[in-house]
């Protein structure tokens, strides 16, 4: 028997996508916080953040495969806020008037924790369009699939997510600091792109399993894909008979 179509309020948030947005949120601050140290690794160059900032791209092929566009977007800008205020409260702390007995470690704090307006703005540039772009190609993939064959949507949407993502974050945060910029960009869209690849085996599972429990699974036929369209909730597929 076919599955029955369903539609259910924007408003019915259920314990799983709570999760699964806590930990996209976590993975998005934490990298950004560590993205500040640049690793090489023999002639490659990359920002340490590049080892788990993917794992934002996986929790949204999972919300995007699974909840729909709809609410993929809602989450990612969530994270963008949740950024704001990490760097925010960051730089606020740097600010702050340093105690006495602590005065030695301001240097290194500042070094550490601070950011240039070039970084900061690349990251944010370059997350939304990533992200949005992630989560659209998904969507509309899965669409011409006819849900068919998941790996290829989720490693097609991350090949042109995460480039976009490399080349902005990049090209805006480095262009001119005498860093390769070639060598960096192609080194992080090679790791994002492999953690993808790797990771399929548990995206299939964890697609799997929420699809199951939640008893849903979300085609965009008729949802408006503007970053900042709020519109009606797309026709939902209910698993079973």
């Amino acid at each position: 028997m076919s599955p029955r179509q369903h539609q259910s309020s924007p408003l019915n948030a259920s314990r799983y996508y709570l999760v699964v947005t806590g930990l996209f949120v976590m993975a998005l601050v934490v990298s950004n916080i560590v993205a500040v140290k640049i690793v090489g690794v023999w002639d490659r160059v990359f920002d340490a953040g590049t080892l788990l900032f993917p794992l934002t791209y996986l929790i949204g092929d999972v919300l995007t495969e699974v909840y729909g566009y709809r609410r993929a977007r809602t989450v990612i800008w969530i994270g963008f806020l949740a950024n704001l205020v990490a760097v925010g409260s960051i730089q606020i702390a740097i600010h702050l008037p340093v105690a006495d007995f602590w005065a030695e470690n301001e240097a290194a704090y500042e070094t550490v924790l601070g950011t240039t307006w070039r970084i900061f703005l690349g990251s944010l540039a370059a997350y939304l369009v990533g992200e949005f772009t992630n989560s659209f190609i998904l969507a509309k993939l899965k669409i011409a699939t006819r849900g068919r064959w998941l790996w290829t949507r989720t490693i097609s949407s991350t090949i042109a997510g995460e480039g976009l993502d490399s080349v902005i974050f990049s090209s805006i945060a480095f262009a001119g600091s005498g860093i390769d910029l070639t060598n960096q960009i192609v080194t992080i869209w090679v790791i994002k792109v492999a953690w993808e690849v790797v990771a399929t085996p548990l995206t299939y599972a964890v697609v799997n399993f929420l699809k199951r429990e939640e008893g849903v699974d979300v085609y965009d036929f008729e949802t408006d894909f503007s970053p900042l369209a709020v519109g009606r909730q797309p026709r939902r597929r209910r698993t079973g008979c």
